[in-house]
Formats: C-alpha cells, structure tokens, sequence
C-alpha cells in the first residue's frame, strides 16, 4: 500500500478539524479526550469508567444521560485498539444538538494525530476540545537543539511547543582532577570563570 501524500493528509486533517468545530452540545455534554502514546489503555478504561460513575452526579437528566452515553461510545472505540498508536490518539463524543430543543443524534470520532499528542485529556464541553490538535498545523518549522555540559549532550527536536529528545549521551571521560589539593581549586576556578 503506496504511503499517502504528506500535504493531502494534511489538508484532510484540518478539514477533519473544521468539521468537528462546527459540531456543538447543548451543554457540557461533548466528550475530548486526548491520549499520548504509551499511555496503557487499560489506565484509561478505568479513569473514563470512573469518569462515568462520577457523570451520575450530574442534575440534569437529559445532561447525565447524554454524558454517559458519549463515555459509553468512548470506551466502546477504545477497546477497537490493542495499543495506543504511536502518535497517540484522540476520541471525540457526544450528543450533538439539533434545531429541535431535547433532540440530537449521537456522535463518535475517532482521530490518530499525524504528530504525537503529549498530553492525557479529558473533558467534557459544549465543543470539542481541538487547541493541541490546530497547534500540530500551525508548528511546521523544527529546530535542532543541543544542550551541553562538561559531561553529557542532549539532542532534540523542537517543534511547536513539543520537544522530542532524540538522544541523551555521556562522554564517559572523568574530569582530570579530583577533589582536594591547591591544583583541584586552582582547576575549579578556571572552570568557573569560564562559564
């Protein structure tokens, strides 16, 4: 299977995005939750389950049970998935409102992000929660950065507001003097007067 154009996804994902902002609840009732990679689904289930009984809480019964049902849905597309992908994954759900007062038609959006999320999200609005996800349009320049010291360097990848580490090394190499002595101080104050 021939790798999609890296301009069309792009393009398709922020239609995507613009899609799910013209959606709008009537109350807090659309579901985001936002999940990085690694995170255990398992972990998730449970907050969202817990999440769940906490939505019980809520007075409204047509509120209460528009809620539960989106966490419903949520976690019915979550156990679709063996392992978080690995740019993470994010869930959207919810009763969307209609011109009829009281009546909506339930709806559930799955996206795999093109750039990892580094965020775990829940929440429950009026709209979909999609800040971090137009943030990953908007970063399209990558800086290298390199962070030293006497002993070890950092590599990394910054882009947006996200910094990938890339890689941690030492150089292995002691410093030549130890503690103790008139050179050792002699050293430590070269050292100092250099930074």
């Amino acid at each position: 299977m021939a790798e999609e154009n890296p301009s069309l996804a792009r393009f398709r994902f922020q239609r995507m995005l613009e899609m799910l902002e013209s959606k709008e609840g009537r109350g807090t009732e659309l579901i985001t939750v936002y999940i990085p990679p690694g995170k255990q689904i398992s972990e998730v289930m449970n907050d969202l389950r817990q999440e769940w009984g906490t939505a019980g809480n809520i007075k409204s019964k047509t509120t209460r049970k528009n809620v539960q049902d989106g966490l419903t849905k949520v976690m019915e597309q979550l156990k679709l998935f063996k392992v978080i992908p690995p740019t993470g994954l994010v869930l959207f759900a919810g009763t969307i409102a209609s011109a009829q007062l009281g009546v909506g038609d339930m709806e559930t959006f799955v996206l795999i992000p093109p750039e990892p999320v580094g965020i775990y999200y829940y929440r429950c609005e009026h709209r979909f929660i999609l800040e971090p996800l137009y943030e990953i349009l908007r970063s399209e320049d990558s800086y290298g950065v390199v962070v030293l010291d006497a002993k070890a360097a950092t590599f990394a990848l910054l882009k947006g507001k996200r910094a990938d580490i890339i890689k941690d090394i030492t150089s292995g190499v002691e410093g030549k003097t130890r503690a103790g002595g008139q050179s050792a101080r002699r050293y430590e104050r070269l050292r100092e007067s250099r930074t």
